[in-house]
Parts: C-alpha cells; sequence; structure tokens
C-alpha cells in the first residue's frame, strides 16, 4: 500500500513540475506615455514602461523603464476576443491631469485602478509597441 501511494506522490509531483515548466513566460510589452500621469496617487512621468502579465497568477505589472515606479494589480477576464494580443492602457483626465483607469493585457483587463480619482469618461488610450 505504502508503495502505491508512494508512486501517486511521485507522478502527481512529476505532473506539477511538468505544468509548471510547459507554462508560458511574462509576457512583456514596452509602453510609451506621451503625458504624465496618476496612478495610486502616485505622479508618474512621461516616458517608456513595460507591462508584464503573468499568466497563471493573473498579476500585471506596471513598471517604469528607470525602475522609479513599479505598481502591480489582479487582472481578470475582460471584454476583448481571447484572441486580442494587444496592451491598452485607458487614461481619464480632469483638466490636464490624466489618471490610469486600466491595463488590458490580452484577453485580460484590471478592474478601475484608481478608485480615489471621480470618474469620468475615458479621455486618452496608449497602445503598446
Amino acid at each position: 500500500m505504502s508503495s502505491i501511494l508512494r508512486k501517486l506522490s511521485l507522478a502527481s509531483a512529476v505532473l506539477t513540475a511538468a505544468a509548471l515548466t510547459a507554462a508560458p513566460a511574462l509576457a512583456e510589452t514596452s509602453v510609451t506615455v506621451p503625458f504624465s500621469f496618476v496612478v495610486a496617487g502616485k505622479l508618474c512621468h512621461a516616458g517608456r514602461y513595460n507591462v508584464d502579465r503573468n499568466p497563471l497568477s493573473g498579476i500585471i505589472t506596471l513598471q517604469a523603464m528607470d525602475a522609479s515606479r513599479t505598481f502591480a494589480w489582479t487582472a481578470g477576464p475582460g471584454d476583448p476576443a481571447p484572441t486580442d494580443t494587444r496592451v491598452v492602457l485607458r487614461f481619464d483626465s480632469r483638466g490636464s491631469v490624466f489618471y490610469l483607469n486600466s491595463i488590458q493585457d490580452g484577453s485580460a483587463i484590471t478592474q478601475r485602478l484608481d478608485k480615489k480619482a471621480p470618474e469620468w469618461v475615458p479621455s486618452r488610450t496608449v497602445l503598446g509597441e
């Protein structure tokens, strides 16, 4: 009996390792935002940012190229088609201040990110390169 349990345990470990090895790597996309914006109450300057999504955890990360700012959120299924591969940053604005509203990476999208900012009609969209 213990031999069967040992074999089942070993088989389970092998299958888990194979699944983790076969999992896709982080998909990283560069995005150039041509204006300063606010996210999570912090000012981010215009420039290049990396958007990464971990397909296993569903975490989307936005990081400035100089690593001065890094943010991470959980993404859920979005409205885009499952074959959509675009990276899209959507911003709301009030006057000259832009607030990051959401990040779409393929068919996954974050919820509204800056809940402290009043809701406005999205006014700017930036696509990944």
